[in-house]
């Protein structure tokens, strides 16, 4: 098994697509204007408007109402990172967690947490494949 993408489901996948490409300094792409992918090297965020829920079951989900799950970035520099999201709600300023990441707490535009982290001990940097000398 592979874990492709994370689909977050929207109203408005180009505000969503916007705050991503901002944040990641990656390029959505874009399959229709209901459906686009910031792609990573070891996932895919996927944002998908309602609309495309027919497809599958209409009422499956309902767009902005996440309360469980958090979306993790591992970010080169999490301290200037949070400079760049002016207009974000920032939940928890760059705090070192006990496990050894740097996080950044935020909620994205529809109110998803996302967690933007950067390994700082060398324990941290080990479990990603860093040296002790390199980040995210």
């Amino acid at each position: 098994m592979d874990f492709v993408s994370l689909r977050i489901v929207t109203t408005d996948v180009a505000r969503l697509a916007a705050f991503y490409e901002k944040a990641t300094d990656v390029r959505a792409v874009w399959a229709t204007e209901d459906f686009a992918e910031v792609p990573t090297p070891h996932g895919t965020l996927a944002l998908a408007h309602a609309r495309t829920l027919a497809l599958f079951a209409p009422d499956a989900c309902r767009p902005a109402a996440n309360e469980s799950v958090i979306i993790e970035f591992r970010v080169p520099d999490v301290d200037r990172l949070r400079t760049t999201l002016s207009g974000a709600e920032i939940v928890a300023e760059p705090t070192t967690m006990p496990w050894g990441n740097r996080s950044c707490l935020t909620r994205d535009p529809d109110g998803n947490l996302v967690n933007f982290f950067t390994p700082v001990t060398d324990a941290a940097k080990a479990k990603y494949g860093l040296t002790a000398t390199a980040t995210a």
